[in-house]
């Protein structure tokens, strides 16, 4: 160790961590089989050979140190709801979620039922429930399902009749498939069934889950037509109470500044809705669904859109959107955007970090107004593994021609479009290693991007894309929040496993969060 090294270490506090053993996928070229921790942060990286003395010393026995993740889109009460409650992704048919409707409602004794995760495109039958086969399975019950892209909803005859003003509005049907405003209705009235102390539980669900699979930092996507005011406060008093994944919150309401910086969020952004699902045949898009006669719906308005993109950086805020069809997208970066921009003329930042949630359906010219707008783009690739290719969901709401272009990550990339990687979980699972995976194996040919510029998108994308920065690399002076991965999925060396299309990922042996560990895989690491 040079001199120098020493003198700098001198200062270190007496709660140091040596990892040694190993692999570190640390920042630089030369390659690290060590790491020190001193309290939050990291304090030197390099050989066993000459690593420095320490408190602890943990012997990785050949596992893999790799920075945290970072999910970009989550929505953590939901992501528990479905991980502990009616999770409907696993219906092979319409017959199979309604007993599994059945069964729940069994379970929770005459407590309302919130559900997700149903997809009609999957199912023999073709078509989602009933609000009447809703009612017979749940006995007369309250009852929300969510479909899996949580822009619409079936609902049961007793929810809808605690909101009667939702047959006027626009998105509702008597067979209880609820959209648009409707929809939001009634899943605000759903929401406020759930107590306290189960939107707690939730919430540390998915927190020890997202642990357990090396996540160490979520972004929560709220606002008031997704989770509410409470729910996202409850949520960030839990994640300064307790051990966990970071929390940086976001708060998805058109001119909402003040309601962003009560609640702590970062951004007047997130899921603030410019149009809404593939799935649900609302994202606007500029040619018809093949399958319903329809461009979907575009829900904001230019100037109001315009306004806040302005209210957002004059207040310090990042602004940001949710966007998935290319008449959205379109709206967006040509029009309002461009309206804010001549607005503040020269107090227009040159590198602003504004978002766009998904970007599914962008073409070249768009890709570029993005680089050149400093958007970054928070993007799901397990969409793609999930609704891609030439038979998948896209093709039949799109036609084959135009399913082929969606998510085009490698264009984005080569662009210069900053890229952070998400779930948009329960949309999708937590699965951070998948994520990957779905990225570099693109149902595309062409469309995928790397495994090492997907890996950096998860990670460091995360950070950039809240506009920190100076984080999620493993590096002295950064915060240490890393995971640990067992080696034995991982060729000798390597700093990435392998990543097949259907691969099993490594196993998380211990999540460390600013020096604190989150998740320790029993018996793992001593």
């Amino acid at each position: 160790m040079k001199p120098a090294d020493v003198s700098r270490l001198r200062g270190c506090s007496m709660n140091t961590v040596l990892y040694r053993g190993g692999t570190v996928r640390a920042e630089g070229a030369a390659p690290a089989t060590a790491m020190l921790v001193d309290g939050s942060v990291i304090a030197w990286v390099g050989r066993d050979d000459v690593a420095p003395a320490a408190d602890t010393v943990v012997d990785l026995a050949g596992a893999l140190v790799t920075p945290a993740f970072v999910d970009a889109h989550v929505h953590c009460t939901a992501t528990g709801l479905a991980l502990d409650g009616l999770d409907l992704s696993t219906a092979g048919t319409l017959a199979e979620a309604l007993r599994l409707l059945e069964t729940q409602v069994r379970k929770d004794r005459g407590a309302a039922v919130l559900g997700h995760g149903w997809d009609e495109t999957r199912w023999p039958e073709g078509r989602p429930p009933t609000r009447q086969e809703v009612d017979r399975a749940s006995y007369g019950g309250v009852v929300y399902l969510s479909r899996i892209d949580s822009h619409s909803a079936v609902v049961s005859s007793a929810l809808l009749a605690a909101v009667p003003g939702a047959r006027g509005l626009p998105g509702f049907d008597e067979s209880g498939w609820l959209r648009q405003a409707a929809h939001h209705a009634v899943r605000r009235v759903a929401r406020e069934t759930l107590s306290a102390g189960q939107r707690a539980v939730a919430q540390r669900t998915t927190r020890r889950r997202a642990a357990e699979l090396g996540i160490g930092c979520l972004h929560e996507m709220g606002g008031p037509d997704i989770s509410g005011a409470e729910d996202l406060r409850a949520l960030l008093t839990l994640a300064s109470e307790e051990p966990g994944p970071e929390i940086i919150a976001y708060w998805g309401a058109l001119g909402g500044i003040d309601a962003a910086r009560g609640l702590g969020a970062v951004g007047a952004a997130g899921d603030l809705f410019v149009d809404g699902s593939i799935g649900s045949h609302t994202a606007s898009v500029h040619r018809p669904y093949v399958d319903k006669d329809t461009c979907g719906e575009r829900y904001l308005e230019r100037a109001a859109t315009a306004k806040h993109i302005v209210a957002c950086l004059e207040s310090g805020l990042q602004a940001g959107f949710h966007a998935i069809g290319d008449a959205a997208i379109g709206f967006l970066v040509n029009e309002c955007y461009a309206d804010a921009a001549l607005a503040m003329g020269e107090r227009w930042p040159s590198r602003t970090r504004h978002r766009m949630e998904h970007a599914e359906m962008v073409d070249d010219q768009l890709i570029a107004r993005m680089a050149e707008l400093g958007i970054v783009a928070s993007v799901q690739p397990a969409f793609d593994a999930a609704w891609g290719g030439r038979s998948g969901m896209y093709a039949r709401r799109l036609g084959v021609e135009r399913a082929l272009t969606m998510n085009p990550l490698a264009a984005m990339q080569a662009a210069g479009v900053v890229l952070a990687l998400g779930s948009d979980s329960p949309v999708t699972p937590l699965d951070p290693w998948g994520t990957v995976r779905a990225a570099v194996h693109h149902r595309t040919p062409g469309a995928g991007i790397t495994a090492e510029q997907a890996f950096a998108a998860h990670t460091t994308g995360g950070w950039r894309a809240a506009g920190r920065t100076g984080e999620g690399a493993l590096a002295p002076g950064a915060p240490a929040t890393f995971a640990v991965w067992a080696g034995d999925a991982i060729a000798a060396g390597a700093t990435l496993p392998a990543l097949e299309p259907h691969g099993e990922p490594p196993a998380c042996l211990r999540t460390v969060v600013r020096g604190v560990p989150i998740h320790d895989l029993e018996g793992a690491l001593g």
